[in-house]
């Protein structure tokens, strides 16, 4: 059984082949942490394990005791008042004024599967036997709190997913100010930090760190995961690489204000913790009340880097993504935003259709202005009512001729924002986050509706109802478009305004449970100003999100290589956008913007009625070549070779789950001159296999004579490609290189 409790030593020991997680009820009844990492021989008793040391100037639990310093024990969940000094998990002040909790342990429980976290995303399993959850049971009694841990270890995978539920029996009303959903903490600080950090059109960056002494982490105070950092960190080891070596990695399924830091003490203990930001959070627990954390989830990896980041892509996409889509290919899209912005008619937009239809294309998204008084982003929001001067026949008229024409039909929305002007906003103004008597705070001109308020997630909801139903959509953009700055609810008093962000992310969760729920085979695409919102939290509604609005070939190795690190590829959307490129006004060729694109959920985001005669036909090539590779483009074995963030060249591949079929992109952005020899070392690949190795060319066609090599060949002394650059290509080039069964 993978977890496991004895009676004796008041141990728990949470298993399977790859991890082993240890922890125990100490002598005073705290929860204390023994051990996080490789899978270990399970034994009756750890505590020699167990580290208490007499320290000079510390508070101690037990009088006499020297040794016994909660501020120097490593412990699962503790709290200020107990002689810890550093950052609690858990800080709420009683209706005395105290601050003080001492949670000791009541009990537990370990149950098959792993049972929802209602009202919140959150992983989950299928069948019983995936996986099995412990809940201990923590309490306060003075204070009247109460603290219910939940570990869910997955049999087949290194992965511990944890939560905490908050109760309160006491008299008054206790107000939460510190609620974090993990804390884990490491006997040494010999790591290197790995974040995602960045900024609109250049998200999620690979940024590593050493660890030192003091609070080390990334945050998001703007309502939503945010382009500047993203609700995940990992620990490697110094010398781990992308291949081998030690890594730790912590992602928090939460869309919205979130925390995740490590903090290292004089002893180089290294605490970790995740969960939302304390910052503007106060939730009121009156007797009887409850609060639950989002989820957060550890990887552990001993396959360096790759290795935790494929467990993250198959938790994710299997066991987080739910509905229809989350096993079905994607269908090749063409949006038409960078096409026309907000200048179209329904000629126009058919003829890019009918283009799109004779290149193979199965979805045409019809993106932002298809709404009344939108001609531009400074009006129009919120009302949601067709333009019928732009499509006479409505949304139901204009999507039965693409169905008519064999092409699905994708529609774009930003259901949390209002313009003012609008119906809306003059109706409801007490529907938009803002404090009476100030002026509203506007970015991107719009105004964000108040998520915290149930009657705005009705309203909306049913608005959204009239617009989709009988206009046979197949698929939503979901778009959210700025920060939330000023939030304060019209609906609330006082006591209730530092909930009000954590209520909207419920809000907007409520808001895609009832639209999945009416429209189960709808494909929803999550988008936040491309990737302010790329988070676990949408991925349990949305499977796929909008990876940036930088659509650049270039820029896009840098975005799609760091998003890779938490999830999957079928996750990220990946377009082929105009040149020169409407960001950054850089040309790359149509095939390099093609291969970079290839691997993610792919589309098309230009003017197709603009291409030359053999611009089409590399478009047409382009999209039969996703057709019949796309079920391992975006479900198989994802391999980062090269990163973008070392050097002037990037490569990944993927690999077939039966390791007979791989596809490798291999990327340079610069041309130097006279280089020196290139080799590629694959990954992932069955090493007593014979493979046939295929260059392809311009529109994924077969360039050059295969070759053949057996794995171990391929991922030892590499895949040689000196020479496949010739001075003539100059700048931006890539190659795209098929790896099939060859006959012996």
């Amino acid at each position: 059984m993978p977890i496991e409790f004895h009676a004796q030593s008041r141990t728990f020991h949470l298993h399977n082949r790859q991890m082993s997680y240890i922890f125990k009820v100490l002598p005073s009844g705290h929860l204390g942490q023994l051990y996080c990492g490789r899978a270990i021989h399970d034994r009756s008793s750890f505590d020699h394990l167990f580290e208490a040391v007499p320290r000079s100037m510390s508070v101690c639990y037990f009088d006499g005791d020297q040794s016994y310093s909660l501020e120097h024990i490593k412990q699962e969940y503790p709290t200020y008042g107990t002689g810890d000094m550093h950052l609690p998990a858990l800080d709420a002040q009683m209706p005395d004024g105290s601050r003080l909790l001492d949670l000791r342990y009541q009990g537990h429980a370990i149950v098959p599967g792993k049972p929802a976290i209602p009202g919140l995303p959150a992983t989950y399993t299928e069948d019983p036997a995936e996986a099995q959850t412990l809940t201990v049971d923590l309490a306060d009694p003075l204070a009247g709190v109460t603290v219910t841990l939940s570990y869910t270890l997955f049999e087949q995978l290194p992965a511990l997913a944890r939560h905490a539920v908050i109760g309160y029996t006491g008299p008054g009303v206790l107000r939460l100010e510190r609620a974090l959903s993990f804390c884990l903490d490491l006997p040494d600080m010999d790591y290197e930090m790995v974040e995602l950090a960045g900024a609109w059109a250049r998200e999620r960056h690979v940024v590593a760190r050493p660890l030192a002494q003091g609070v080390q982490g990334v945050y998001s105070l703007r309502g939503c995961s945010s382009h500047h950092f993203n609700p995940f960190l990992a620990l490697k080891r110094p010398h781990a690489t992308e291949f081998e070596g030690q890594v730790l990695g912590f992602s928090l399924v939460y869309s919205g204000n979130f925390l995740a830091q490590a903090d290292v003490d004089p002893y180089h203990v290294t605490r970790v913790t995740l969960g939302i930001h304390p910052q503007n959070f106060t939730w009121q627990l009156a007797a009887g009340g409850h609060f639950t954390t989002p989820e957060a989830v550890m990887v552990y990896s001993e396959a360096g880097l790759n290795g935790m980041s494929q467990t993250f892509h198959r938790l994710y996409r299997t066991r987080l993504a739910r509905g229809p889509w989350r096993d079905k290919v994607r269908p090749i899209l063409v949006n038409n935003w960078e096409a026309t912005y907000f200048d179209f008619t329904e000629d126009k937009l058919l003829a890019l259709a009918r283009q799109a239809r004779d290149l193979g294309i199965e979805l045409f998204v019809l993106d932002d202005g298809w709404f009344t008084n939108r001609s531009d982003d400074h009006g129009g929001l919120g009302d949601w009512e067709i333009n019928y001067h732009k499509l006479p026949d409505g949304l139901q008229g204009f999507g039965q001729k693409l169905h008519d024409m064999g092409l699905q039909f994708g529609l774009w929305i930003e259901p949390e924002m209002v313009n003012a002007g609008t119906r809306l906003w003059n109706e409801h103004p007490d529907w938009v986050l803002h404090q009476p008597g100030r002026r509203p705070q506007q970015g991107r001109y719009q105004y964000v509706l108040d998520y915290s308020n149930p009657d705005v997630v009705d309203w909306v909801f049913h608005r959204l109802v009239s617009v989709l139903d009988g206009a046979g959509v197949d698929y939503i953009k979901w778009d959210m478009n700025r920060s939330i700055s000023d939030a304060y609810s019209c609906a609330v008093g006082p006591a209730g305004q530092g909930a009000v962000l954590h209520r909207y992310i419920l809000g907007v969760y409520q808001l895609y449970s009832l639209l999945t729920e009416r429209y189960p085979n709808i494909l929803f695409e999550s988008c936040a100003g491309g990737g302010a919102r790329f988070d676990p939290g949408l991925l349990y509604y949305a499977p796929q999100c909008w990876t940036s609005d930088d659509t650049d070939a270039v820029e896009r190795l840098k975005i799609q290589y760091g998003t890779s690190m938490a999830y999957p590829v079928s996750s990220m959307g990946a377009h082929v956008a105009a040149a020169p490129n409407h960001q950054l006004g850089r040309s790359t060729s149509l095939t390099m913007r093609a291969n970079v694109a290839f691997f993610g959920a792919f589309g098309y985001e230009l003017d197709l009625t603009a291409l030359s005669q053999r611009g089409r036909e590399l478009v047409a090539r382009q999209v039969a070549f996703v057709k019949q590779y796309r079920q391992l483009l975006q479900f198989g074995t994802f391999w980062r070779l090269r990163s973008p963030f070392e050097g002037n060249e990037t490569a990944w591949m993927t690999v077939s789950p039966d390791r007979s079929t791989a596809l490798v992109g291999d990327y340079r952005v610069l041309q130097q001159a006279n280089a020196g020899y290139r080799r590629l070392p694959l990954a992932g690949l069955d090493p007593d296999r014979l493979y046939q190795v295929t260059r392809l060319g311009s529109g994924a066609q077969p360039a050059g004579t295969p070759l053949t090599a057996y794995g171990d060949e391929l991922m030892a002394a590499g895949l040689v490609t000196t020479g496949e650059d010739p001075a003539a290509e100059g700048d931006f080039v890539s190659r795209l290189y098929l790896l099939q069964p060859a006959e012996l």
